[in-house]
């Protein structure tokens, strides 16, 4: 893991559990989200069209099986999701600005049903531009919503209506590789699920970008 990215977030995971510190903590989980962004809009700057669709791991097991495409579309997809259907409780900005229009894509979920060449061919159908504009937009919208979050929010559980929203949107596939998602979420609190979707599940698909870039870089 990147010695910087993995320092930022154990500081901002010790951060957010304490009141006094919790306001820095958030400051902080900001600060790792712009550098990860910074990384991710590198991709846009320094890759071709075929490169976003391109599978050189396709057998491995690992974040890395999987294209930069899909990757970003699952990083966004999964904190869209969890930041406003399970935590706002309002319209996922997905849905709310006609995205899956926008972006091209044959599906409304966070692709962790799609295997191998099933990620390929997903990959292949998304309009990148579009693409960028969603990931801006809800890296934009969580950390509007996590700026007004007090910290007494945080030990509260997923509500029992929220799961059932959730399934009522079929944002998550009922595929056996996917459908966990939902017992995932609807266990963690508020804590938990900043400490994951929007922090260390970045960190661990951004670095699988990097490895299927460099192996890209390598062959060309």
């Amino acid at each position: 893991m990147n010695k910087e990215w993995s320092e930022l977030n154990k500081k901002m995971q010790a951060s957010i559990r304490k009141k006094d510190t919790y306001d820095h903590g958030i400051s902080t989980l900001f600060e790792l989200r712009d550098k990860l962004m910074q990384t991710i809009v590198s991709f846009k700057n320094e890759l071709s069209s075929d490169d976003f669709y391109a599978i050189p791991f396709v057998n491995a097991a690992g974040y890395h099986s999987k294209t930069i495409a899909y990757s970003l579309w699952h990083i966004f997809r999964i904190e869209d999701i969890v930041a406003h259907t399970l935590i706002n409780c309002d319209e996922q900005i997905f849905s709310l600005k006609n995205y899956q229009k926008r972006i091209h894509s044959p599906i409304i979920t966070t692709g962790n049903e799609l295997i191998k060449k099933e990620i390929e061919d997903f990959s292949k159908q998304l309009d990148i531009e579009e693409l960028y504009s969603y990931i801006s937009e809800v890296k934009t919208s969580t950390e509007a919503l996590l700026r007004k979050l007090p910290y007494d929010a945080l030990k509260q559980k997923v509500a029992t209506e929220r799961r059932e929203d959730l399934q009522k949107l079929n944002v998550v596939s009922s595929d056996e590789n996917a459908v966990w998602l939902i017992d995932y979420w609807c266990s963690k609190n508020i804590r938990s699920l900043i400490q994951m979707p929007f922090s260390r599940h970045w960190i661990m698909h951004v670095e699988a970008c990097l490895r299927i870039m460099k192996q890209l870089k390598r062959t060309q």
